[in-house]
């Protein structure tokens, strides 16, 4: 081959694999660029915004365990969140999680979740939170026929069988403000431990401000609040945040729905249609 030909073989060798170089550059960019867009996304579904709830949800929380009718306080919360952060009603999408499993280290099958999740330094070290979207006291609670109607002070609780749902604050805040002589009874949920105060396995049973308000005055035919525990009354409240898997991309822009919702009012307006907290509850001393 003469040198004249060799040239020009490899100058179209040369342009051959330049082009090749091009296509496959811009195809791996593209590609990525397209992976790394989802990836920056942080959601379970593209498109679609998965929350969680419990397994039954309860009012004043969820009505009629239909979370996605949008009827119910935390309900309505998630579906102003999701409109925050562009969703339509129709691309929510929800799903049922236990409640110590939702906190619990590891990944998620969800995107948000909300099931009266108190925020503390011990569930941070597991998941992330959002901005408190509620802000609440625990509350005992009680019926007209058992040792504890007539109580007044942590002092006459003392000595009561008391009860509350493992895993929560309420649990948390009745061994530590009332202190009983008595172990507090754990239960697997609030429904549980109303079922025992029922059926007068316990004296009396802890449980957060707008859920007192709604066992008492729907579930139980002589219930009564006999007051707040002094933990977070007059303090800065038991907050409620939205869990999210731990390190999410999603955790801020979350967050800044949630202030957002705080700041224009929508939080307020949702709290007084579905927590209304009309009723006595004293503070306990």
């Amino acid at each position: 081959m003469s040198a004249r030909l060799r040239i020009a073989a490899l100058a179209v060798a040369a342009t051959a694999a330049l082009a090749l170089a091009a296509c496959s550059s811009g195809g791996s960019d593209a590609g990525s660029g397209a992976a790394k867009s989802g990836a920056d996304a942080g959601y379970i579904t593209a498109g679609k915004l998965t929350v969680a709830t419990s397994e039954p949800a309860y009012a004043p929380w969820v009505i009629d365990d239909k979370p996605e009718s949008g009827d119910g306080f935390e309900a309505a919360v998630a579906y102003a969140v999701a409109d925050k952060l562009g969703f339509a009603k129709s691309d929510v999408v929800w799903v049922r999680d236990d409640f110590d499993k939702s906190i619990a280290p590891g990944p998620k099958d969800f995107d948000i979740n909300l099931q009266q999740f108190s925020i503390t330094d011990e569930r941070k070290k597991a998941v992330d939170f959002s901005s408190p979207y509620y802000e609440t006291s625990q509350v005992v609670i009680t019926t007209g026929k058992s040792k504890a109607a007539d109580a007044t002070s942590l002092a006459d609780l003392k000595g009561l069988l008391i009860g509350a749902m493992t895993g929560t604050t309420s649990y948390t805040d009745a061994v530590k403000d009332i202190a009983p002589k008595h172990e507090v009874q754990a239960f697997n949920s609030n429904d549980d431990a109303v079922t025992a105060l029922k059926a007068g396995q316990v004296d009396a049973i802890v449980v957060d401000l707008p859920t007192g308000f709604y066992v008492t005055g729907a579930e139980l035919d002589d219930g009564k609040i006999v007051g707040q525990l002094p933990s977070v009354a007059g303090d800065t409240g038991d907050r409620f945040g939205i869990v999210l898997a731990k390190g999410s991309p999603l955790t801020g822009k979350v967050s800044d729905a949630v202030d957002a919702l705080k700041a224009d009012g929508t939080l307020a307006s949702l709290e007084a249609k579905w927590l209304n907290s009309q009723g006595n509850a004293p503070l306990l001393k």
